[in-house]
């Protein structure tokens, strides 16, 4: 039986909570991913969320932009 340590990405792109939203979309274009986890510092790399394509997505919708 696989595990999640068999398929999962090793060392993720990450982002900070003050990366600017368009290049949280970027790295998730250059790394072909859908989420990106956010972390208190790049160096401590402490998960504090995620941000996802959807979550983006949706508030441009929202928002009434194209």
């Amino acid at each position: 039986m696989k595990t999640v340590e068999d398929i999962m990405t090793a060392s993720p792109a990450t982002c900070s909570p003050d990366t600017p939203l368009q290049d949280v979309a970027r790295m998730m274009v250059d790394n072909d991913c859908g989420c990106i986890p956010v972390v208190e510092t790049q160096s401590a790399r402490v998960p504090v969320g995620v941000i996802t394509d959807r979550d983006i997505a949706s508030r441009v919708v929202a928002e009434g932009r194209d």
